[in-house]
């Protein structure tokens, strides 16, 4: 149900730029019981340095509302995420951090679908690849929409077993920061 009026609010979107990002939420130590027959991989809960956690994949437009979301286990990379949500995103121009500099699985597939895509290129590269600094500097609107996310308790610490629950909150409180 949050799902859906959550689908409703992003119709409205602000597609001139889109923004993706990955933050890590712990899990509570009694959500990782989710359910016996199933591997805590298919509840996103997996093993980080840092115990069990949760990675909350999320896309913002350019008023740093909310407009998709994706669940991993924490120690899974951000391309994961990537794979998931950018095909599907509306947004003309597609601003994301370092984690993101794969050209097979990101930057190729984005530039044949007609989008910009403003992404650092890692220190590896042999060749640098130009990006628009200035640009790149709005990507602090994910930044602040996650930390307006963190700010519910039930989303800094999963609670919740099952990811079908937890992804049900996320959305509700997206909806409530779409409203704000």
């Amino acid at each position: 149900m949050w799902q859906r009026i959550f689908t409703l609010f992003t119709q409205d979107a602000d597609n001139e730029y889109g923004m993706m990002d990955s933050t890590l939420v712990r899990a509570h130590p009694h959500s990782a019981g989710a359910i016996k027959r199933e591997p805590k991989e298919c509840q996103a809960i997996g093993l980080s340095r840092g115990g069990q956690s949760t990675k909350i994949h999320a896309t913002v437009d350019a008023l740093d509302n909310p407009t998709g979301f994706h669940l991993t286990p924490g120690q899974t990379s951000d391309l994961e995420g990537a794979d998931v949500l950018l095909p599907g995103t509306a947004a003309e121009t597609v601003i994301v951090d370092k984690a993101y500099d794969a050209q097979v699985r990101v930057i190729a597939p984005l530039e044949k679908g007609g989008k910009a895509v403003v992404i650092p290129p890692l220190s590896t590269r042999k060749t640098p690849r130009f990006y628009d600094r200035h640009l790149y500097q709005a990507r602090h609107l994910i930044e602040n929409f996650f930390s307006r996310l963190k700010r519910y308790r039930a989303i800094a610490t999963r609670y919740d077993k099952t990811a079908q629950n937890f992804l049900g909150a996320i959305h509700l409180v997206a909806a409530v920061i779409w409203l704000n």
